[in-house]
C-alpha cells in the first residue's frame, strides 16, 4: 500500500504544481458553465415557460419564468458536473502518457513494484482530482444559485450528489487509464482530449436535450455510461425544481419534462432505475480495470 500512496501523491503533485494546467481546467469549466447558462439556459427556460402557458390554467408568468430559470440552471449544473467528471479525469491521466513518452513509465515497470499498484496510482490520482474539481464546480454553482436568489440543495441532496460524483469520476478514471494504454504520444492524447471534450456534451444529451435527438441516436446513447451518469445527477439536482415549476399541473407534465430532458431514461417504455444505473456504471469501471490488467499483463509477457 505504501507504493500506491507514493505514486498517488506524486501524480497529484504533478497536476497541482502545473499551475497552467490547473488554471485552464478551472477557466474552461467556468467558460462552459457561463455559456450554457447564458445561451442554452435562456433558450430552454423559454421553452419551459411556453409549455406551461400551453398547458392552460391560471398561471403567474413572473413566477413561471423564475421557476423555469432555476430548473434549467440546475439541469445545466448537473450536465457540467458530468462533463467535468469526464474531461478532468482525462486531463489528469495525461501524466501517464507523459511518463511513457519520457521513459519514466519504463523505469516504474522495472522497479520491484507490481503493475497493478502502478495502475492504481494513476487511476486513484485521476479519481481524487476529478472528484475535487467536480465538488468545486458544485460549490461555484450553488454560489451562483444563491446570487440569483434560487433555493439551494439540501444537505441530504448534497451528500447524494457527492456520492454520484465519486462514482462517475471513478468510472471515467478507469476508462481513461484503459484508453491511455493505447496512446504513446502527448500530441495524440491532446487530440483525444479535444475530441472527447467536444463529444461528451452531445453523448450525455447535455448540449441538446433527449427530445431533440433522433431516435436512433438516443438508443445508442442509452448504451453509454455518460448519459446514465448525467441522468443520475439530474435527478438529484432537478427533483425539487421540477415539482416547484410544474406545481398545480398533472403529474404527467413533470414526467414528460423529465423524459424529454434526459432526467429519466426510458428503454422500451420502461424507466431505468437508479439502482440499475449505478450497477451499470460500476460494471463499466470493473470491466475497464479488468481489460487494463489483461493488456498490461500481455505487454509484460511480451517484454520478456
Amino acid at each position: 500500500m505504501r507504493e500506491i500512496y507514493y505514486l498517488l501523491k506524486r501524480n497529484i503533485l504533478l497536476y497541482i504544481r502545473d499551475y497552467v494546467s490547473v488554471f485552464f481546467s478551472v477557466l474552461s469549466m467556468l467558460i462552459v458553465l457561463a455559456l450554457m447558462v447564458i445561451f442554452l439556459g435562456d433558450m430552454n427556460s423559454s421553452n419551459v415557460v411556453d409549455a406551461l402557458a400551453q398547458l392552460g390554467g391560471a398561471r403567474d408568468t413572473a413566477a413561471d419564468e423564475k421557476n423555469a430559470s432555476y430548473l434549467i440552471q440546475m439541469w445545466t449544473l448537473a450536465g457540467i458536473l458530468e462533463v467535468n467528471a469526464v474531461t478532468i479525469t482525462l486531463t489528469v491521466m495525461g501524466a501517464m502518457v507523459q511518463d511513457e513518452t519520457k521513459n519514466r513509465l519504463a523505469s516504474f515497470y522495472t522497479a520491484p513494484v507490481k503493475r497493478i499498484k502502478i495502475a492504481l496510482g494513476y487511476i486513484l490520482s485521476s479519481w481524487i482530482i476529478g472528484t475535487g474539481m467536480c465538488v468545486l464546480t458544485l460549490v461555484l454553482g450553488e454560489i451562483y444559485m444563491a446570487l440569483c436568489n434560487h433555493p439551494l440543495l439540501g444537505a441530504a441532496d448534497c451528500v447524494r450528489l457527492f456520492g454520484m460524483i465519486v462514482l462517475n469520476t471513478f468510472v471515467y478514471a478507469s476508462l481513461s487509464y484503459l484508453l491511455a494504454l493505447f496512446v504513446h504520444s502527448e500530441s495524440a492524447w491532446s487530440s483525444i482530449m479535444t475530441i472527447v471534450g467536444t463529444l461528451v456534451g452531445f453523448v450525455g444529451a447535455i448540449y441538446l436535450p433527449m427530445s431533440m435527438l433522433p431516435d436512433g441516436v438516443g438508443r445508442v446513447l442509452k448504451c453509454l455510461p455518460v448519459l446514465h451518469g448525467a441522468a443520475m445527477m439530474r435527478k438529484i439536482c432537478t427533483d425539487g425544481a421540477v415539482d416547484q415549476t410544474f406545481a398545480g399541473l398533472p403529474e404527467a407534465a413533470g414526467d414528460a419534462f423529465r423524459e424529454q430532458m434526459g432526467v429519466t431514461v426510458l428503454i422500451d417504455g420502461s424507466e431505468i432505475s437508479l439502482r440499475f444505473q449505478i450497477l451499470f456504471l460500476l460494471a463499466c469501471a470493473i470491466i475497464a480495470i479488468a481489460v487494463s490488467g489483461w493488456i498490461s499483463r500481455g505487454r509484460k509477457l511480451k517484454d520478456r
